[in-house]
């Protein structure tokens, strides 16, 4: 539209200045012509003075006014053009004996005056009107502009329509790529053409199809890889219940072992409470990966649940507790599983200095703290990942899996669980519902 309207814009100020010239010159010309016929047979009028001169004039012809000065008397043709509406320097050059003219305008009418000497004290000035010529400029320069705009109009069009066709491969490769990224992955182009967008259109396909082939290996992998941890616990449950049976047995019986045999009694106990939790765990952690966990939410006071989590569990004496009153409407088995993980991993690791605080600015939360070693920065993104451990002195008899279960206890509350530490200054965790 810019190059149509800038080349269409200067064609016609081009065009309309040409005409324009032509046009005033030939008005120029046509009536210094007449002017010089009239001040030829003025001298045989003027002989029988100023009127008949006007009537020879009139008879003439009627295209332009005249005015004049004889021997000091004024005298015109009409009262629209006289003498004293010749422009002064046009009066300056004709008093000097020469043929001259020049436009003007009176009462809103345009004239072509053309004045030169009839003898030393006769000066003649005739009044061509251009009124007409004035018009045909007007409706020419009128036509030009609408032929221009109507120009640029149909640049516009015709550009909408290119730019339209052009552009339709780039909002279709754009939506296909809108579906890609909402997982649609069967999403394909077409193919049209060889140019720079049908090579485009092939390669997003080829893109998309490798893309779909790798996240169906990777689904795949994915669901084989919970099937096995599901059924790797599942088929421990039988035989771990009848190991924990045996070991509460064994238990019982420990203070009647002699000495040499009460030492690896105590031992395989352990392991087999051990080996209970890691199997729990990965129960809990296969009914996530299948979405088999679902929240029973009631009335929840959270300073109270974390009370009594930790004095259900016996920390009341290592863990400093400052809870206000906070009440929220969650899932309180699932609040429960958190807190205790969250304080559990803070009494094995703080030095017997565990602070809780419940409130609830900007939200109900629960901050755990402990003085501690602390956790290196490197390990910090990893600390949810399942089955990681920083490093030995955090890693104590855990299974890897305690930090995973309560971000997914978390998020599947809403909410999420955050960590800060520094080693030798201690480690802070913060449940944020």
């Amino acid at each position: 539209m810019l190059a149509v309207g800038v080349s269409a814009a200067a064609l016609a100020l081009g065009s309309y200045f040409v005409v324009r010239h032509t046009l005033m010159s030939d008005s120029v010309a046509s009536s210094e012509r007449q002017a010089r016929r009239n001040l030829a047979i003025a001298p045989t009028y003027l002989k029988q003075g100023t009127d008949q001169l006007l009537a020879a004039y009139e008879r003439s012809t009627t295209g332009f006014l005249t005015a004049g000065i004889n021997r000091g008397r004024l005298f015109s043709s009409g009262p629209s053009a006289g003498v004293r509406q010749v422009p002064a320097g046009l009066r300056g050059l004709v008093a000097r004996g020469e043929l001259g003219y020049e436009r003007t305008d009176i009462a809103g009418d345009h004239y072509l005056v053309v004045g030169g000497p009839v003898s030393q004290t006769t000066e003649l000035y005739f009044f061509f009107s251009e009124n007409g010529l004035r018009h045909d400029l007007a409706l020419l320069r009128n036509i030009l502009a609408g032929g221009v705009a109507i120009l640029v109009l149909l640049a516009g069009f015709a550009g909408a329509l290119l730019a339209r066709q052009t552009l339709r491969p780039v909002g279709r490769a754009s939506a296909a790529a809108r579906s890609l990224a909402e997982g649609l992955l069967d999403t394909r182009l077409p193919v049209e053409g060889r140019d720079e967008f049908g090579s485009w259109a092939q390669s997003f396909n080829e893109m998309a199809a490798a893309l779909e082939t790798k996240i169906a290996d990777l689904s795949a992998a994915q669901a084989r890889e919970r099937r096995f941890t599901a059924d790797v616990a599942h088929e421990l449950r039988t035989p771990l219940t009848a190991l924990v049976g045996e070991a509460s047995l064994l238990a019982e019986h420990l203070d009647s072992m002699p000495p040499e045999s009460r030492r690896p009694a105590e031992l395989l106990v352990a392991d087999v409470g051990r080996l209970r939790r890691l199997v729990e765990d990965l129960m809990e952690i296969s009914r996530f990966d299948a979405g088999q966990e679902s929240v029973h939410a009631e009335t929840v006071e959270l300073g109270a649940l974390t009370a009594s989590t930790v004095r259900a569990r016996g920390w009341e004496g290592r863990v400093r507790l400052e809870a206000d009153e906070v009440e929220l409407t969650s899932d309180p088995r699932r609040l429960e599983r958190i807190v205790a993980n969250l304080v559990g991993n803070a009494v094995e690791h703080g030095d017997n200095d565990v602070a809780v605080r419940v409130g609830s600015d900007g939200g109900p939360f629960v901050e755990v703290s402990d003085h501690g070693p602390g956790i290196a920065r490197e390990h910090l993104p990893h600390l949810f990942e399942r089955f990681y451990k920083a490093d030995a002195a955090r890693s104590g008899g855990g299974t890897g899996l305690g930090l995973a279960i309560a971000q997914e206890n978390a998020r599947l509350l809403g909410g999420r669980i955050e960590v800060w530490s520094e080693p030798g200054e201690g480690t802070r965790f913060t449940l944020r519902l």
